[in-house]
């Protein structure tokens, strides 16, 4: 799928391609226990991982997890409140890290790693399987505040007051994502995404100390153990910085949020490394004609380059199952 094979269409797949929009997710899910629970028993994890491929028949199937179970490993208390989003015990002081497991103890995370090992298994050998983490910046932005906040206010504030702290905490979760992205292709994963979710909150000041730069150790450190591992990068709201870190060498595949125009990333990001992305979830859920004009003008603007199609952001719960359709029947040309 990222191997510069020349492709008469873009491979497309969906972020949260495995989720609540899909029927079969939902009758799984009501029986799973917690969200936590889902991720963590690997028959059912398997099987939302390979819903969206024989219901669409994606070109990749991206593990089912979440960001957030690195923290959990490590020893951070951490729920999932119906409707409410991640909920976790803060740990924004030297107390609060010193109570964290002193090292990353990858076997914590072995029903995960089991799930790759059997969505492998099961998947057609032309399908990608993707695994993925949260990068640093993001995944410290939830273990400070203890849930999502609208501007990352909190894991800001302290990186301004404390940098020694939160230096320490990056580490320790650079040194995790390496661990768990190599386990994860010695599992059978193709390629790995490191989601950078809340890019778009970092000041141009502090985006390359608290972005750019774990996102490149986490790079190197996996390459430096897996030479030939592909490695994308989704960094939302990274706005014009996302050419630069096209030129860096980082990520063989940059993923573009929808706010991204396409004109603009032509010329900047894919001239220098392949694009993923990028149609806006609400147009996906609106459908119409809209719809088939959108991704028409994302395939042609990308046309003759490397280029992998999906959304430029998660796909949303009230997506109609019969837009997604319509998408891939565009995207297909069918």
């Amino acid at each position: 799928m990222i191997d510069g094979k020349t492709s008469e269409r873009p491979p497309v797949w969906l972020m949260r391609q495995a989720g609540r929009y899909l029927p079969e997710y939902r009758e799984v899910r009501a029986r799973a226990g917690t969200f936590l629970d889902l991720c963590y028993n690997p028959d059912l994890a398997t099987e939302v991982t390979l819903q969206p491929i024989r219901r669409f028949g994606f070109d990749a199937a991206i593990l089912f997890s979440d960001i957030l179970v690195i923290p959990h490993a490590l020893g951070q208390d951490v729920t999932f409140a119906e409707g409410e989003g991640p909920r976790l015990r803060p740990v924004n002081d030297k107390e609060g890290l010193e109570a964290l497991a002193p090292s990353f103890d990858v076997d914590r995370l072995a029903p995960v790693l089991e799930t790759v090992r059997r969505v492998r298994t099961a998947l057609p050998s032309e399908t990608a399987l993707l695994g993925f983490c949260g990068a640093p910046w993001t995944v410290a932005s939830y273990m400070i505040a203890g849930k999502s906040t609208p501007d990352q206010a909190p894991a800001r504030l302290l990186a301004y007051q404390d940098d020694v702290f939160f230096a320490a905490l990056v580490d320790r979760l650079v040194d995790a994502s390496v661990t768990y992205l190599v386990a994860q292709l010695d599992a059978g994963a193709d390629a790995v995404q490191i989601f950078e979710s809340f890019a778009g909150a970092l000041p141009p000041a502090l985006f390359d100390r608290w972005s750019l730069g774990p996102i490149s150790r986490i790079a190197e450190g996996v390459r430096a153990a897996r030479p030939q591992a592909r490695i994308l990068v989704f960094p939302r709201g990274a706005a014009q910085r996302l050419e630069m870190l096209a030129q860096s060498g980082i990520a063989d595949v940059i993923g573009l949020d929808w706010s991204v125009d396409p004109d603009w990333a032509q010329e900047h990001v894919q001239a220098h490394v392949c694009v993923q992305g990028n149609l806006d979830p609400l147009s996906l859920v609106a459908g119409g004609s809209q719809l088939d004009a959108a991704v028409d003008r994302i395939v042609a603007t990308f046309a003759g380059r490397p280029h992998i199609f999906n959304l430029g952001h998660g796909i949303l719960p009230e997506t109609p199952v019969a837009h997604v359709e319509q998408m891939l029947r565009r995207v297909r040309g069918v």
